[in-house]
């Protein structure tokens, strides 16, 4: 049988290129066992039959793969519950007649767009400017004809579990991707498959995510811990050999 909870929301409301402020909203009789998202849409439709404008917050498969729902719950990304996205956050977290200060989140990259939905595109930029493989190949070889060792197979599986939610580039200070974007490297130059294009794909992910405004890591390893799906800091190691290498190649 579940409990029910009540709970004071404190929710950060803005339209975009507007000066933001937060709102005070009650969440009465909350059922332990939903989720965060599940409780904003009750609140939402009580907003909506009272005539207020219901909260704009980014949603997709609420299964903790999409990386849409990110939002800072009393400043932590995700509610900094270990390896949770808010979607797989549940209520029975929170205790009776708490106040809880929800926010979009903050990074200079990230502008609002709207209440707590961030524009998120700039990891997209990243992404497009060579976390993928282009080698025509023709039709795919057998799977076994391959040789991966066991450990970089793992290792390229760890990096590619990442949801580009943007938790890391939240919780860094400097406002950093480094841990999203070495991910990304990380998966590819552990296999073979990522091999021919290494070279250009560090150097042109790397300076799209300078020439967007990204920060620079300073080992503050508050990426690693924010991360919902536990990208280890050793990628960003990774990716600065990568970085290195390619550039001597250069010379």
């Amino acid at each position: 049988m579940s409990n029910t909870i009540n709970l004071t929301l404190k929710v950060w409301r803005q339209s975009k290129d507007e000066e933001g402020r937060f709102e005070t909203y009650q969440a009465n009789d909350v059922d332990t066992d939903a989720s965060f998202l599940e409780m904003l849409d009750v609140v939402n439709e009580e907003l909506t039959i009272k005539g207020v404008e219901p909260i704009a917050f980014e949603h997709d498969c609420r299964e903790g793969i999409c990386g849409c729902c990110g939002t800072l719950v009393d400043g932590k990304t995700h509610g900094s519950h270990e390896r949770t996205t808010l979607c797989q956050l549940h209520m029975r977290k929170f205790k009776d007649g708490e106040t809880l200060a929800i926010e979009p989140f903050r990074a200079h990259p990230f502008k609002v767009l709207k209440d707590l939905i961030v524009d998120r595109s700039g990891l997209d930029a990243i992404i497009t400017a060579g976390g993928y493989v282009s080698v025509k190949t023709g039709n795919a070889p057998e799977a076994s004809t391959t040789p991966i060792k066991k450990a970089d197979a793992e290792a390229a599986m760890d990096a590619a579990e990442c949801i580009g939610c943007g938790a890391c580039v939240a919780a860094c200070p400097n406002g950093s991707a480094m841990l999203f974007t070495a991910a990304k490297v990380s998966q590819y130059a552990l296999l073979p498959q990522g091999h021919p294009e290494r070279t250009e794909r560090v150097k042109n992910m790397v300076n799209m995510m300078d020439a967007l405004g990204f920060g620079n890591c300073s080992n503050e390893y508050e990426c690693a811990v924010a991360c919902p799906k536990g990208i280890d800091v050793k990628n960003i190691a990774r990716l600065n050999r990568e970085f290195i290498k390619a550039n001597l190649k250069k010379a």
